[in-house]
């Protein structure tokens, strides 16, 4: 029979800390919802599962390194291979960094935060490393017999976020090149109220695939939902937010009693949970939907309450629809195969000239622009460190140039895992949906859950990986910026996942 353990941290903190996830630093005023990571262990007395979700923008080097060094302290029974690690890419999560660098602004010594307090990044990092490692061994010690269910619904949470235009977006006059946002045919986020907007990018995914757990007596214990969208809805807020997914995790619990609720962002790379036309539709909708809507001077922050409201009560109706008809198909027994796996995909090469163009901008910033002296502190914060992360993109290119000239692929960890008849596959990238359709339309499972921004040893995980037509529109996301492996690349982690499925099937 299968036993199954649950564990879940609250990782919450009123201390101010940096919230990456923009190419500005901001620095948090408290806690607009919990953040927390959830940990679940599945085991079929042969081989097992460990899947660790965590409420953060993304997974830096070093940290799965350290918490499978902490896990293996505490209980040297866990085999810390099989452990899966996720960000749910919250633009309003905490900074999980180790050693002086702070995301993309290097040194914060370096960076002027007169007056700006801000706690210490190393005490929150060896906190969030604490809470992880306890929370997967609770979850593989606290492991009892029990069940499982699945199946899949449908809940509109995302939507694409690369706009295209017929005409190139850099070739209009007066267009300003900017680092941070390269644009080419395509601008993420673009604006679509434009004469020559032609057409989103990509489509959207509105499959939502969900596993539930049961106690021995087959009353609910927790569940995995897996969406392909980021939550990103409360992008640029300076509280601590789990966005969206805290408002699932309410709605769920309001008719399931507070139950392990365990979120992964499935393929998203080029998908969001914002809306990019019909906003005065949405405007309406809300207005007759939700009597206490209004919008006053923080109009966006509200907007976007709602639409995290919104999606909560879609994916919450989701969870109900799959599970009145799920459950009545039980498991007590599901033959686990995890299997890990180091693949190699090819680099996405920067060319000469982009090279060269990187020297060039590299040698012109070199005296980098005054740092912004007056105003409000956290205003200044904001701008100088805007200075820094633009020109720190430029310089991570003569790097990678020649580093491709004798290691032209690049190492991703490959989780491929058999449960009955699902499957689970991992990848570290922010993925462009495509990808995963090809895996999902091939796999011989009943079922497939792709996770994305899942962690590496040794390497961040988080670097967007580009479709042949996103490369070709470029844009953000889709530049030689953003992407270490290319569409090629690309094509090979579909290939090695289903190469992988096949054999574990």
């Amino acid at each position: 029979m299968l036993k199954i353990g649950w564990s879940q941290k609250d990782i919450s903190t009123e201390k101010p800390i940096i919230i990456p996830g923009q190419f500005y630093m901001r620095v948090s005023k408290g806690i607009l919802d919990p953040i927390t990571l959830t940990a679940l262990t599945v085991d079929d007395g042969n081989d097992y599962l460990i899947f660790l979700s965590c409420d953060i923008v993304s997974i830096y080097a070093g940290i799965f390194d350290r918490i499978r060094e902490r896990v293996e302290e505490i209980n040297p029974e866990i085999n810390t291979l099989k452990i899966v690690m996720n960000a749910t890419h919250t633009h309003c999560g905490p900074l999980v960094q180790l050693g002086e660098t702070v995301s993309c602004w290097g040194k914060l010594e370096d960076l002027p935060h007169d007056d700006v307090e801000i706690n210490s990044q190393t005490e929150y990092t060896e906190f969030f490393i604490e809470n992880a490692a306890s929370a997967i061994v609770e979850s593989f010690n606290n492991k009892s017999e029990g069940l499982i269910s699945y199946g899949y619904g449908y809940s509109v949470v995302a939507h694409s976020r690369r706009s295209v235009y017929f005409d190139d977006l850099s070739k209009r006059d007066g267009y300003a090149s900017n680092s941070c946002f390269v644009d080419g045919h395509a601008r993420m986020y673009g604006n679509t109220n434009d004469d020559m907007f032609s057409h989103f990018e990509a489509g959207a995914d509105h499959f939502a695939n969900f596993l539930f757990t049961f106690d021995k007596d087959e009353k609910l214990t927790g569940a995995i939902v897996n969406v392909p969208c980021p939550s990103q809805n409360s992008g640029s807020e300076s509280m601590l937010s789990a966005d969206f997914w805290h408002d699932a995790r309410c709605e769920i619990r309001k008719k399931y009693g507070d139950i392990f609720i365990l979120p992964q962002c499935a393929a998203a790379g080029d998908l969001s949970p914002r809306l990019l036309h019909y906003k005065k539709a949405q405007d309406r909708r809300f207005k007759l939907k939700y009597s206490d809507y209004k919008l006053d001077e923080r109009a966006e922050f509200n907007l976007e309450l709602y639409a995290r409201r919104d999606i909560g009560i879609r994916i919450s109706e989701a969870f109900d629809e799959v599970f009145s008809w799920a459950s009545k198909e039980k498991f007590k027994e599901a033959p686990i195969v995890h299997s890990v796996k180091t693949i190699e995909l090819d680099k996405r090469l920067i060319t000469d000239d982009e090279y060269n163009f990187a020297l060039a901008e590299i040698e012109k910033n070199k005296v980098r622009p005054p740092f912004v002296t007056d105003g409000e502190p956290l205003e200044k914060l904001k701008k100088n460190s805007q200075i820094v992360a633009g020109g720190s993109r430029y310089s991570r290119i003569p790097y990678r140039y020649e580093t491709q000239k004798t290691n032209p692929k690049h190492k991703m960890e490959l989780h491929v895992i058999k449960l009955g008849n699902i499957a689970f596959a991992s990848n570290q990238f922010e993925l462009y949906m495509d990808y995963q359709h090809r895996i999902q339309a091939r796999s011989p499972f009943e079922q497939t859950f792709i996770v994305q921004l899942c962690a590496q040893p040794g390497q961040n995980c988080g670097s967007y990986l580009a479709t042949k037509r996103g490369v070709w529109a470029v844009g953000y996301s889709a530049s030689m910026f953003d992407n270490i492996v290319s569409p090629e690349g690309g094509q090979q982690l579909v290939e090695e996942t289903l190469n992988e499925l096949k054999k574990i099937y």
